[in-house]
């Protein structure tokens, strides 16, 4: 004998694409405030599970659901240092302060306390309209590599720094070299660009590979050439310097 079930027009209907949004929105970031101390994100590769690398942190965002992440430049994005978790690429293993060489997993209380009172006190309104909520310089020589859907070359560009939407996406900022007309470049002027506002692709590095790709190391673009292309011919680079 079965076992009785609900009639199906009491059976409550979950809408799984309404629960991703949701489930999406609290881990939306609110808020960014800028590292200044130095603390290192560190991550394991599994080729390599004897060592241990080390990243500085960009910045700290507080998510709608109140917590706090560490942010670092990571292949296509500003990424929650949390989220790293990939075979190749590495996974997360902590933070550090490398003065101390404390490893913590949270994010320090200072950083926590500062987000919070920040978001308490620029408290937007909500609206259908996304709009800029901050913008934070880069302070660590991030670079782009970016291609353009129809060119054959890739441009490398200095990161200048990163504007967060109301929306949470966060966008790095790039310098359009023809419409400078000041020097040094500063926060609000025109020559400044979203970087995905221009090209299809982009990939982010931090200054010492940077360095070796506009050196135009070997191994460094072979490197580069199986990562973004999955074949190990070469990938050819235009560099854009422009000093912020």
């Amino acid at each position: 004998m079965g076992v009785p079930v609900s009639s199906p027009r009491s059976a409550k209907v979950i809408d799984l694409s309404v629960m991703r949004d949701r489930m999406r929105a609290r881990r939306r970031i609110l808020r960014l405030a800028p590292e200044h101390d130095g603390l290192e994100m560190l991550y394991q590769l599994d080729s390599d599970p004897d060592s241990y690398y080390s990243i500085p942190v960009l910045a700290w965002g507080l998510r709608e659901d109140g917590e706090v992440v560490g942010m670092v430049p990571w292949m296509e994005g500003l990424m929650p240092c949390h989220e790293l978790e990939d075979p190749q690429q590495g996974h997360f293993v902590g933070y550090r302060d490398p003065e101390t060489d404390e490893v913590f997993m949270l994010a320090p209380d200072h950083k926590v306390f500062e987000l919070e009172h920040a978001a308490a006190y620029y408290d937007y309104e909500v609206s259908d309209k996304t709009t800029l909520l901050q913008q934070l310089p880069d302070t660590l020589g991030t670079h782009a590599l970016c291609m353009t859907n129809g060119e054959t070359q890739w441009q490398l560009k200095q990161v200048f720094g990163w504007r967060l939407y109301s929306d949470g996406n966060i966008e790095a900022l790039l310098v359009d070299e023809a419409r400078v007309t000041q020097t040094p470049v500063l926060a609000g002027d025109d020559c400044l660009y979203p970087g995905r506002s221009r090209h299809d692709v982009v990939y982010f590095f931090q200054r010492a590979i940077a360095n070796q790709i506009r050196e135009q190391d070997p191994a460094t673009l072979e490197a580069l050439a199986l990562m973004m292309t999955g074949e190990s011919d070469q990938v050819c680079v235009e560099v854009h310097d422009r000093e912020a």
